[in-house]
């Protein structure tokens, strides 16, 4: 009687672990249990047989990546003794999973998948045209211009998404003319989509 006592109770301390699952739960609300998952309750789970298990999906709590950054400075590229023509962003609004480096300014890839990035580099009181490129690994991926004369603020913009390798770098870098102001007025921009 014992040892059937025993195996009850462990037998009801599994099934607790698969509780919350029901019709009546948020298809997005995750259950979190002790431990190093997360564990999130699927109500249209795929047929794949790794990482779906009884309708629950089990994935890393830190596979979330996002970066938004702004300038706060009035600084050109070759202000900063850079060869490299980086603009740099001095002002972190975002930076989920810390892969966007304030300082160089770059973003590392964390995974292999596609990433979305955008950004928005204004120029002000300046009557050159001014090219800036999204960079990946030192290659140019998309560009954007802004070269109207008659106006004292414009802004080059663009978006895209990439797909990039883990460790793979992504910047801007100002291809031609020069920056004049930066006030928050600039943005940069980016987050994975999903892993490959």
């Amino acid at each position: 009687r014992e040892r059937e006592r025993e195996q009850g109770d462990r037998q009801r301390d599994q099934s607790s672990l698969y509780l919350g699952c029901d019709q009546g739960q948020n298809d997005t609300e995750p259950i979190i249990l002790e431990g190093k998952c997360l564990v999130v309750c699927d109500s249209t789970p795929s047929s794949e047989p790794a990482g779906n298990a009884l309708g629950m999906s089990v994935r890393s709590g830190s596979g979330r990546v996002a970066f938004s950054a702004s300038r706060q400075t009035n600084h050109e590229p070759t202000d900063m003794s850079n060869r490299t023509m980086i603009i740099y962003f001095d002002n972190i609004l975002v930076n989920v999973g810390t892969h966007f480096d304030q300082e160089s300014s770059v973003f590392l890839a964390p995974r292999r998948g596609v990433y979305s990035f955008n950004f928005h580099v204004v120029k002000a009181y300046n009557r050159q045209t001014i090219q800036v490129s999204l960079m990946v690994n030192g290659w140019p991926m998309i560009s954007a211009f802004a070269g109207d004369q008659d106006v004292t603020r414009e802004a080059a913009t663009n978006a895209g998404l990439v797909i990039m390798e883990k460790g793979d770098k992504a910047y801007l870098r100002l291809e031609r003319g020069n920056l004049m102001g930066g006030w928050k007025y600039s943005t940069f921009s980016g987050f994975l989509v999903f892993p490959l």
